[in-house]
């Protein structure tokens, strides 16, 4: 028997069963027919006629009419969201937003999705009183699909109220810092003071290391040999002196080494090593 698909297997043992090349039925036969396997998928390409900007191929068939055929693309269709274009428009016109800090915890869920949406969405104020950059995007999609707002008009809407709210957030803040601090409220450093006080303790570590460092040179220099000047006035005699006493045999005292008696030496030893344990 040739070599099938698995899903077309019990179709040739039914061909070969009626041919008479296969004399008994399989057991298995009557339950693969009254359960059968699921068909593979179809091989012929999806239709791409409504997103196909190439030219459509006139094929002419057997019959002789004549077929319109659009060529087949392997490469995917491009993916276009309007809220792209929109949050691009945003960050171009609110630069310093991109620099705001988000924090992004690990393992955590999807946040759900808010209540208010669609044509009950009406104020950028009802997601808060401190809107995020997506929640005015959200909200400038959000006009122009349900609420029939050309997108440009949307746009402007949406980054008027974001402006606005963010002001409001602003001068409220500032007013509940200088409120506080008039009140005797203390506030523990904030992460960016924290790290110049660190940066000052290590430039004074620098510092100190400096001191240090010329401390042990002048301490060195402390230690350095000096002469001491001679109080008897002395006259060169041209080693004249050195000769007279070097005939006289007169001895010098001013180089110990070479008038006190050598010591003996002390014999060198080696040790046993078969006696003496060896330390590790």
């Amino acid at each position: 028997m040739s070599r099938r698909v698995a899903s077309q297997v019990h179709q040739q043992v039914s061909r070969l069963m009626r041919g008479g090349i296969i004399a008994n039925e399989p057991v298995w036969f009557k339950a693969v027919l009254a359960h059968p396997p699921l068909p593979l998928p179809a091989k012929a390409p999806p239709s791409r006629t409504a997103y196909d900007t190439k030219p459509a191929k006139d094929v002419v068939s057997a019959s002789g009419s004549k077929k319109n055929m659009r060529p087949y693309d392997p490469k995917p269709l491009p993916i276009y969201y309007l809220e792209d274009d929109i949050r691009r428009q945003f960050f171009r016109d609110h630069p310093f937003e991109t620099f705001r800090p988000i924090t992004l915890s690990e393992k955590a869920g999807i946040q759900e999705q808010h209540h208010i949406q669609g044509k009950e969405w009406t104020r950028l104020r009802q997601r808060g009183r401190n809107p995020s950059p997506d929640d005015a995007v959200q909200f400038a999609l959000n006009l122009h699909l349900y609420h029939e707002v050309p997108l440009s008009y949307a746009y402007s809407r949406a980054v008027a109220q974001f402006r606005a709210l963010r002001s409001e957030h602003h001068i409220a803040s500032t007013m509940a810092l200088l409120e506080a601090d008039t009140m005797g409220a203390l506030f523990e450093p904030s992460e960016t003071t924290l790290g110049f006080e660190k940066e000052l303790k290590s430039l004074a570590t620098w510092e100190r290391q400096a001191e240090l460092d010329e401390g042990a040179m002048a301490a060195r220099k402390r230690w350095r040999a000096i002469a001491q000047p001679h109080s008897e006035t002395r006259e060169w005699s041209r080693g004249q002196q050195y000769v007279r006493l070097w005939k006289e045999g007169v001895t010098p005292k001013y180089a110990p080494a070479l008038t006190e008696p050598e010591a003996t030496p002390r014999p060198h030893i080696m040790p046993d090593y078969k006696t003496t344990p060896v330390r590790r």
